[in-house]
């Protein structure tokens, strides 16, 4: 029989291309950020994306402290937690937060927009976020990303 063999091409975590990434979240919304970055790092953008496989690249955010939220969310949004003790629900609004730790803010907002299973948990380490313009991985060779090329 002479037809063609078609075959689809799944990656495992051997063959996966994985590259190092940099993205400058100065001025940019943290939603609308924080969404192309969780695809950066699920591989989504790669032509050979496996959804059951960590296949996407590591990503570098810095300057995390000048993100930007619309509207009166700085004063409005809260971000809650609770200490295991009856009645310890714990709240920070965003200001507060960004006070403390601005790197966090950026880094749940990636967070709560990977998978919520195992998966989700290996592919948030490829995410490092940053205060300021300098990082600790330049030995990777990172390669500066426009969040505006990715659909």
């Amino acid at each position: 029989m002479d037809t063609l063999s078609y075959k689809t091409a799944s990656i495992n975590k051997e063959n996966a291309d994985k590259k190092w990434l940099l993205v400058d979240a100065e001025g940019e919304t943290l939603g609308r950020m924080a969404s192309k970055v969780a695809q950066l790092i699920r591989g989504k953008h790669k032509p050979n994306f496996t959804p059951h496989v960590d296949c996407g690249d590591n990503v570098i955010v810095i300057n995390a402290e000048k993100v930007s939220m619309s509207g009166d969310k700085w004063e409005t949004k809260t971000y809650l937690r609770h200490t295991g003790f009856p009645g310890g629900q714990r709240a920070l609004t965003a200001e507060q937060l960004r006070e403390k730790r601005p790197e966090r803010i950026v880094e749940m907002a990636v967070k709560r927009m990977l998978p919520k299973n195992k998966l989700g948990s290996q592919l948030y380490k490829n995410l490092k976020v940053v205060v300021g313009s300098k990082h600790d991985h330049e030995a990777q060779k990172p390669e500066k990303i426009n969040l505006e090329s990715i659909k």
